[in-house]
């Protein structure tokens, strides 16, 4: 027991031990903070890379609608429901993925 006393009132232990408890849970970066803050960065290079293939995904779809005069009339009538003369267009509606 008195060996068991003896260590505990060890300086130096002490002192380290205050300094792991003081680093972990109370200092401006300690464990919970740094976490959440690598969730965060995580999340950010996630939505980086997504907006980085959309961004490729967009400039592909311009050199086409440039160069490509199909392309281009088939962005037309998709997008702005375009038509040539004589031709007739209808809609249709998906309503079963439409219901909320």
């Amino acid at each position: 027991m008195k060996k068991f006393a003896k260590i505990l009132t060890n300086k130096y232990l002490l002192a380290t031990l205050c300094f792991v408890v003081w680093m972990c849970f109370f200092d401006q970066r300690d464990i919970f903070n740094t976490l959440d803050q690598k969730g965060k960065l995580d999340d950010l290079l996630a939505k980086k890379h997504y907006y980085q293939q959309e961004i490729a995904t967009a400039q592909q779809e311009l050199t086409d609608l440039q160069n490509n005069a199909a392309a281009l009339e088939k962005f037309a009538r998709e997008k702005y429901l375009m038509k040539k003369d004589g031709e007739d267009i209808y809609i249709i509606e998906d309503t079963i993925n439409n219901k909320k």
